[in-house]
């Protein structure tokens, strides 16, 4: 037996020792202990010093070592935090509608919250090949370029349009942190930034972490309203416009072609910069999906976000954004400044995903499950909830906005909903401003089967009629 485990096993021993003793109580003599277990001085020796290290005994010179008082936690003896609040002081941060603990379902629960595919709707078995090939490839493990390796960018870029070159390419750790780096890049602290209303709650969160402050633009069927974007660029001064042109998340809606080229030219003529999140455009349900906006706009106005997040795997943090001029080059100083670049590992490895044919394999049977899960919830709906009202059937992404029927209230009916066994969003935490009426966002992708999702909305019928009679 190694010294190490000796000591480890004499460890174990004295404690259960020390258990039945009580505080003050002589322990075994070193000499005692070394005939009893078979061990040497030297491992007696190493084992009071750990339990003396771990304040269980007191060894007292030419005396022994004894049995230490017990600690009883008092709330004096509990640490003291309270000086970071004036420590903190103006660099104040509320994750407010990012936090998504809520998310998760109850134990035994069904998901219908939250923003990710489920294990059985990821493409698994590819991202473990990926990832192992990856790990081969000469270089795996050197240090990535700034920008990211050339080929994943040429990738994103062929995706983007034929007027986008890799040049043009960012490779970033995903979405989140990549839209959190643009609105500190592309705004200053205490400037406005629009938004449409309702929009991502983690756009509002960094937005607000960034020191900006989102002002809500209203949107209807056919996207944000180029009159009411304009009225306010022009009352805000605003110089920064964050949107989701395609599948919009929550409401699944698409920018009308009408109004794709007047939004842009409206931020344009403001001077402003759009941020194009386009993190949807592989969760298409089967029909045609539109260029994103940066493919038709050669002046910069456009900064494209996109990611590999949402159609493959939580854990694959790689996503692009795509920028012209001054701002790419600012963007790359930050990342410099932040991290260095994407770990080069994780960038080989999506590069394997997306260039295989394992990929678009994928994609198609994504779409087709997508546009299934979704008939099923909007179906089962209509039967058993049929006054809540979906805003559309939508064409791609992962969720259904569904306003309630007057008399319910959002963030009951998703509490309700938990103690149902079913987790929902609550449509408030996606206002910037006023919520105009009750709405939930519920999702399609995060459960685990076609029953899951029919059971979940008589679950959330149940919960409907309990808040009704609270």
């Amino acid at each position: 037996m190694s010294d190490s485990s000796s000591t480890e096993a004499l460890v174990g021993i004295l404690r259960g020792e020390i258990a039945r003793l009580t505080p003050g109580d002589r322990m075994p003599s070193s000499r005692e202990l070394t005939a009893r277990h078979g061990v040497s001085p030297v491992t007696v020796s190493r084992a009071f010093a750990q339990l003396s290290a771990e304040g269980e005994v007191v060894t007292r010179p030419g005396s022994g070592t004894y049995v230490a008082p017990r600690r009883t936690r008092s709330a004096a003896d509990a640490p003291d935090t309270s000086w970071q609040a004036v420590a903190l002081a103006g660099r104040d941060f509320d994750p407010g509608a990012a936090d998504s603990l809520s998310d998760a379902p109850p134990a035994g629960g069904i998901a219908m919250a939250g923003g990710y595919l489920h294990p059985s709707l990821r493409p698994e078995r590819a991202l473990s090949a990926a990832l192992a090939r990856a790990a081969r490839r000469p270089g795996a493990w050197d240090r990535a370029p700034a920008a990211g390796l050339a080929p994943l960018r040429a990738a994103f870029a062929q995706a983007a349009g034929s007027a986008v070159g890799p040049e043009d390419v960012l490779i970033t750790g995903g979405g989140q942190g990549a839209l959190s780096m643009l609105f500190r890049a592309l705004a200053a602290p205490g400037s406005p930034v629009l938004v449409e209303s309702p929009t991502y709650p983690g756009a509002l969160a960094a937005a607000r972490a960034a020191g900006l402050r989102p002002v809500a633009v209203p949107m209807d069927g056919e996207g944000v309203r180029p009159d009411l974007l304009a009225d306010a660029f022009a009352v805000t001064g605003a110089r920064l416009l964050y949107c989701q042109p395609t599948f919009h998340n929550p409401t699944g809606a698409v920018l009308a072609p009408a109004r794709r080229r007047q939004v842009v030219d409206v931020a344009r003529a403001a001077g402003a910069f759009l941020v194009e999140d386009d993190f949807a455009r592989h969760l298409g349900h089967g029909g045609p999906v539109p260029l994103p906006l940066v493919s038709d706009d050669r002046d910069g106005t456009v900064v494209q976000l996109t990611s590999l997040t949402k159609p493959a795997s939580p854990s694959l943090r790689i996503g692009a954004v795509i920028a012209r001029g001054p701002v790419m080059r600012r963007l790359q100083g930050m990342r410099r400044v932040d991290d260095f670049f994407v770990a080069r590992p994780l960038q080989e490895a999506a590069l394997e995903l997306v260039s295989t044919p394992a990929w678009d394999r994928h994609l198609r049977a994504l779409s087709t499950r997508l546009r299934e899960r979704c008939a099923v919830l909007t179906g089962t709906m209509a039967r058993e909830l049929p006054d809540w009202t979906p805003t559309r059937i939508p064409d791609g992404g992962l969720h259904l906005w569904v306003q309630l029927p007057p008399g319910l209230e959002d963030s009951a009916v998703a509490d309700a909903a938990r103690a149902h066994g079913v987790a929902v969003n609550a449509g408030a935490r996606y206002f910037p401003a006023e919520q105009p009426g009750a709405c939930l966002r519920l999702g399609f992708a995060a459960s685990e089967d076609l029953a899951d999702l029919a059971e979940g909305v008589r679950r959330l019928g149940a919960a409907a009629r309990a808040c009704a009679t609270a």
